[in-house]
């Protein structure tokens, strides 16, 4: 059975309703999740890409555009749970299931690889990508923060790769930093990307958990994986040649756009 990439596309946006139909430099936003996720298939194989909606005409747009869509229940609130939908929907038992964000189009190609083939290599329950940081990098997360403390998330891993903890805060605090600075090109902190990859077993047992504790204070769903003692498989990737977290206001898409027009436009034709 191949595995499995689902697009969570829901309608119903508080700030940007129907977003996942929304043009961005003349490419419909589900149009460019989707060829993030048939690259990251086509370079891997054995991978399967479906759009997991609660809206017809979400539907409708992306079987025009040639793609494999179902209909999930509109009370779904969660990527993750989306996702387990639509492999039950299709009645499917992948090995593996990865969850791409459907509002963020400059997800890397390359970081769903990566997670997919750590996977099939380690046997681990998740699988989740991280960026180490260079000191500018940190610098400008810092910044950030003094503004919106809650963006942008670090993860600490131990040596063997499994991710210990996952946090708002900046994490590890560094008690000689300058030194630090002094002697190393790139920081300590590993920032999370919030992409995951799963075997189906540790996706329904997440699903089935009530929040946790932490999860709750920190609003990181992977805590709950964390405190059911569920396995996280951190992979260290390169940086994305775009980094945006993702497109929610009519200031996201402008951003967006801007952001093509400075860098160039990332979107790989499939069937152009």
């Amino acid at each position: 059975m191949n595995d499995l990439i689902v697009i969570p596309a829901r309608y119903g946006s508080t700030r940007l309703p129907g977003k996942p139909l929304l043009p961005i430099a003349g490419r419909l936003l589900i149009e460019r999740v989707a060829a993030v996720a048939l690259e990251a298939a086509r370079q891997l194989g054995d991978v399967d890409v479906v759009v997991a909606t609660d809206d017809t005409r979400i539907c409708a747009a992306a079987e025009s555009l040639g793609l494999e869509a179902v209909m999930t229940d509109s009370s779904i609130s969660s990527g993750s749970g989306r996702a387990l939908a639509a492999m039950t929907a299709l009645k499917r038992e992948p090995g593996l299931v990865v969850n791409v964000q459907g509002d963020a189009p400059f997800t890397a190609p390359a970081h769903i690889v990566d997670i997919m083939r750590a996977a099939r290599a380690s046997g681990r329950a998740v699988t989740t990508p991280v960026v180490r940081l260079g000191w500018a990098d940190l610098d400008r997360l810092r910044a950030a923060k003094l503004n919106t403390p809650a963006s942008g998330t670090t993860c600490v891993v131990g040596p063997d790769g499994r991710a210990l903890w996952f946090s708002k805060a900046i994490l590890p605090m560094m008690r000689k930093e300058d030194a630090l600075r002094a002697s190393e090109p790139l920081s300590p902190v590993l920032q999370h990307i919030g992409l995951y990859c799963y075997r189906p077993a540790a996706l329904r047992r997440f699903e089935a958990a009530p929040e946790s504790a932490y999860e709750q204070l920190e609003g990181l769903e992977q805590l709950r994986l964390i405190a059911l003692g569920i396995d996280i498989h951190a992979v260290v990737v390169a940086p994305a040649a775009i980094t945006m977290s993702g497109v929610d206001s009519p200031a996201d898409v402008e951003r967006a756009e801007r952001l093509i027009a400075e860098r160039g436009d990332p979107f790989i034709p499939w069937r152009d």
